[in-house]
């Protein structure tokens, strides 16, 4: 069986889409994922399964709409995959000094080719983006909040939908893993 981690895109947020994380663990056992944990409301699980990345995002998103009347976006990555994306990290100082202002945005599909320099084209006060393996950086020095990186925007530009989470999630998700690297 292989470590899974799966990120669900725009739940939970504004009181809106409400996904709780007890019902979505159950749900992904129902689906045949074991050992299914999750981290914080904003949708990210890690699971083991001998199913593919893609079985698994199919599965979890038909659950989804079955359960909760209304689709959800799910990525899902090995943990091998995740550990790779961490160590790639472009940013490493600003991630120890501001975990919460650099992001790993995860896209549905291989992001554009010029994704990253389209995005970096948009940025302003200072933010930085890079592409490497396969997803896409950004750090915003000034918050995500103030960004005119919109999550349409990055959607566009990246050529499919997007997910971000900031680096303490990404390190607490890898942590979670464990094993499964």
């Amino acid at each position: 069986m292989t470590t899974f981690i799966a990120l669900l895109c725009g739940i939970n947020v504004g009181g809106n889409r409400k996904v709780p994380m007890s019902e979505l663990c159950a749900l992904g056992d129902s689906v045949g994922l074991a050992a299914t944990r999750s981290y914080i409301q904003s949708g990210n699980l890690v699971f083991c399964s001998s199913a593919t990345a893609g079985g698994v995002e199919a599965k979890l998103e038909a659950a989804i709409l079955a359960r909760f009347g209304f689709a959800v976006d799910v990525l899902v990555r090995t943990a091998r995959q995740w550990e790779a994306c961490a160590a790639d990290n472009p940013f490493p100082e600003a991630s120890e000094v501001e975990p919460s202002r650099v992001m790993l945005l995860v896209s549905k599909a291989a992001p554009s080719p010029d994704a990253a320099a389209a995005l970096q084209s948009r940025a302003s006060g200072g933010e930085r983006v890079v592409g490497v393996g396969g997803v896409i950086w950004v750090h915003y020095p000034a918050g995500v909040g103030s960004s005119k990186l919109t999550p349409a925007l990055v959607d566009r530009l990246v050529g499919s939908k997007v997910t971000a989470r900031n680096w303490r999630t990404v390190v607490k998700l890898r942590e979670m893993a464990g094993d499964g690297r």
